[in-house]
């Protein structure tokens, strides 16, 4: 089985924001697969699930409704109720530091600064977890908390539209047993 945590703030005002990339990814994910395969939806533990098989693998496409900065407290219960392992979670998260639609996977790190991730770090005593990082650049004038709640404007959504199918497609192969590191050379 594998987990899916796509990071982002619950809440229309926050649906199409930079900082809800994790939630468009699972949307993607989501709309690329339903056809092929049925999904079951609930609510548990703070988050919303999709669980559904995608070639034989069980999945969980997860959104935390925690609101960002509280992510490990919905990702902790969900790893434990499901009894999986650190090796079976991938979180998909924004990233300022890349260019916008850059996708970086990383098999482990530190938080770099992003909130959601640290809470995650902290609830997990552990950053040894696949991440998958969207960039979606700094903003000009530093004010970083409007840039993230901002929407996209419409043609910085036409680059990410590209990003999330690319971003779905990596996910997928991971969770048909490529192996991450292949994954990740071929995507990153």
């Amino acid at each position: 089985m594998k987990l899916i945590v796509g990071l982002g703030n619950p809440g229309e005002k926050y649906e199409n924001t930079k900082h809800n990339i994790g939630f468009l990814t699972i949307d993607q994910i989501y709309m690329d697969l339903k056809n092929e395969t049925y999904f079951s939806s609930k609510s548990k533990f703070n988050a919303f699930i999709l669980e559904g098989k995608i070639h034989n693998e069980k999945v969980l496409l997860v959104k935390p409704l925690t609101y960002m900065n509280l992510s490990g407290e919905a990702v902790e219960p969900l790893l434990n109720w499901y009894h999986l392992s650190v090796d079976d979670l991938l979180i998909v998260y924004d990233d300022l530091d890349l260019p916008l639609g850059k996708i970086r996977l990383r098999e482990k790190g530190s938080s770099g600064g992003h909130n959601g991730i640290k809470s995650i770090i902290e609830h997990l005593n552990t950053d040894q977890f696949k991440r998958m990082k969207i960039g979606i650049g700094r903003p000009k004038d530093n004010n970083i908390v409007d840039y993230v709640l901002s929407p996209f404007r419409t043609e910085e959504f036409a680059m990410i539209k590209e990003s999330l199918h690319l971003a779905s497609q990596a996910i997928q192969e991971w969770i048909t047993g490529r192996e991450f590191r292949k994954v990740m050379s071929q995507y990153n």
